[in-house]
């Protein structure tokens, strides 16, 4: 059986202005135990804050190498991402946001997670709450039926109730182990995605495809929650939603996508009741104004969606070739990880 111990990991940390968290994050990266045979893979989105000059100064002689791709202009995640891992030599090749610490044993802890099974092509993080590192951020992903996800252990405070190596649906691309052999058979991320919904996105294709997914409790990162957009960015609004529609048309099962719209407008309904006991992600816009802003900004993500549906279908087409899982069982794996209506109304992320 390999060791993790010798495996080689390339790490890709993307970045767009955020100069200070970058430092922080990739202090972490140069503290990894356990592990040899690491590098470092920084994509700079065409910062202007000095990001990629503390990179060339600071980390130049850093205990592993890094290497410094430098984009003219912001590709979004899911464009970085796929050029870090194009270029990546590892094995395994983690993701973990530049808004996010590492503990020491990080990579150990997904290495000896995802060598213990062949059919492990991912593996998910223990993302805590950077201020508050008692409560979680998240550990893997549930799903709504709408194609909405969520975090699991979103909020909870961390009482050793995720502590156990169990399989998840998939990790969040905060912090992300990819097995290099499923990324070559699949494919990286969907760059019409651009961010968000993008993990999701390449987790499910994945899954659909005959991948596993396993949750490692030991390998934990701080995170800085919404520090990319900012929790109340009507952008993020958009991009959220617009990509959840595309996320259904791309890979559910064709009855989950005729009862889409009714699936919506549950989960808005408790939305806005969840809104009013001060509940929920809607409650993060307080007042008429706010709200009605948030509804314009849905608005315009489903009217984009719709635009990109016809694109969505013709990829849906040609990964007809990658599926494992037929109809009954992805839609066996979505309730298996579907999360409540109720808990998703009232939870915030």
């Amino acid at each position: 059986m390999q060791n993790y111990l010798s495996t080689s990991y390339s790490v890709v940390v993307v970045n767009y202005n955020r100069k200070q968290l970058l430092d922080s994050c990739l202090r972490s990266l140069e503290q990894q135990e356990d592990v040899t045979r690491v590098e470092i893979i920084v994509v700079d989105n065409g910062s202007s804050d000095g990001s990629v000059e503390m990179v060339e100064a600071q980390y130049s002689r850093c205990r592993f190498p890094v290497r410094l791709i430098r984009n003219t202009t912001n590709k979004g995640f899911c464009e970085a991402n796929n050029q870090g891992i194009a270029v990546a030599a590892g094995e395994f090749v983690a993701l973990l946001n530049n808004d996010a610490e590492a503990h020491p044993k990080w990579l150990a802890k997904m290495g000896e997670a995802v060598l213990a099974d062949p059919e492990y092509g991912m593996v998910a993080s223990k993302v805590l709450v950077w201020e508050d590192p008692r409560r979680i951020d998240k550990v893997g992903h549930l799903i709504f039926l709408d194609g909405q996800n969520r975090g699991r252990g979103t909020g909870e405070l961390d009482a050793g109730q995720y502590d156990t190596m169990e399989e998840a649906l998939w990790p969040d691309g905060c912090a992300a182990l990819y097995r290099r052999e499923m990324l070559e058979q699949i494919g990286g991320f969907d760059e019409d995605f651009f961010a968000y919904a993008d993990d999701a996105e390449l987790g499910l294709r994945a899954r659909i495809a005959g991948w596993r997914c396993v949750y490692a409790p030991g390998a934990v990162v701080r995170h800085h929650r919404g520090a990319t957009l900012g929790l109340q960015s009507m952008r993020r609004v958009e991009l959220i939603e617009r990509n959840r529609v595309l996320l259904v048309a791309k890979l559910f099962p064709w009855i989950l996508i005729w009862l889409n719209g009714v699936l919506y407008g549950a989960r808005l309904a408790a939305g806005a009741w969840a809104s009013l006991l001060g509940k929920g992600e809607i409650s993060r816009f307080p007042g008429l104004k706010n709200k009605s802003r948030v509804a314009m900004a849905l608005m315009r993500a489903d009217l984009e969606a719709l635009r990109m549906i016809p694109k969505m279908l013709r990829k849906r087409r040609d990964l007809r070739g990658l599926r494992k899982l037929n109809t009954r069982e992805v839609i066996a794996l979505l309730m298996k990880y579907r999360i409540r209506l109720k808990e998703l109304s009232q939870q915030s992320t």
